[in-house]
Parts: C-alpha cells; structure tokens; sequence
C-alpha cells in the first residue's frame, strides 16, 4: 500500500527557528498521531504559489504506513497543522505547515463536501510535490489518469524548485 503525504511551510511554527525546522518536526510528530513514515524525500525549495512576495517554501513527501482510514488520517494530519499553528485564513496565504494527504494506495475519492479527495486534486500540476514525490515512491502512478511520476513532471515548467543539500 502507497500511502503519500506532501510536507510545506514558508514560514517558521513557534519553537522552530525556520520552515526547514518546522517540517523535520513535523515528520517526527507523525508517529504520535499513528503514522508511521517509511520514506522521506530530500527538502526541496520553491517559489510560492500563485507567485508573490511571499517567502520561498520548503517542501517534502513522506510515504508512510498507518491503521487509519483516509478520513481520520485527514483529520490527523489537519491536527498536526493546528499544533503547528497552522491558521487558515485566505486560499495561498503564507502557513507554518501545510500537510496534504496526496494518495491513499490506489483509492479514488472525492466527498460531497470536497473535504476529502483522493488523489489530491492538484497534486499532478505541482513541481513541489511531484519532485519530493519521485524520492520516495518513483514508480508510483496517478490513480485517475494512469499516468507516472516522470509523465506528469514532463509536463510541468520545474523552474523555482531545487533540492536543498542538507
């Protein structure tokens, strides 16, 4: 089972002093939640999307194991941002974590609600996810289009996103 989670933050949570700090501890704060992560992709580096005078995120995937269904995986995850202190405010605003459940195995899903969706609806247009994305799980296929990792990044401009050597 592929289980993938994309890491962000552009600016530092309390106790951290940079986005690179806060998403390591983030990764170590998953297996209290019930996460289990197996894999973890390099720190890359990226302008903010849509561009603006935002600071430049850190980004990262981790493929991870877990008893949770997708939903209460969701609803950790979204606990981890509020330890965080992730606030959500206006769509794109600068965040101390930002934790996207990307794949759940091969699970296709999308509530009435929108408030789950699998695979993530946006993940296949995202140099910052997919770049991490091939670190861990390099074979890994979208669930809807069939397509792989190298096969949606052919596509993409990657200008902005660099691997951080750390």
């Amino acid at each position: 089972m592929t289980i993938l989670v994309a890491l962000g933050s552009n600016l530092p949570a309390a106790a951290h002093a940079s986005p690179l700090d806060t998403l390591r501890a983030a990764i170590a704060r998953l297996p209290a939640h019930g996460v289990a992560v197996e894999r973890q992709s390099r720190f890359y580096t990226s302008p903010a999307w849509p561009p603006s005078d935002q600071p430049d995120y850190v980004n990262a995937v981790v493929a991870v194991t877990t008893d949770l269904p997708p939903a209460a995986l969701l609803a950790a995850l979204l606990r981890i941002e509020r330890e965080f202190g992730r606030q959500r405010s206006v769509p794109n605003a600068a965040r101390t974590l930002d934790l996207d459940l990307i794949a759940y195995d091969h699970l296709v899903v999308n509530t009435p609600d929108r408030s789950l969706q699998l695979p993530h609806p946006r993940a296949a247009a995202r140099p910052f996810v997919l770049l991490p994305l091939r670190d861990v799980a390099p074979d890994w296929r979208h669930p809807v289009t069939g397509r792989t990792v190298a096969e949606l990044l052919a596509g993409l401009d990657l200008a902005g996103t660099h691997s951080l050597e750390v």
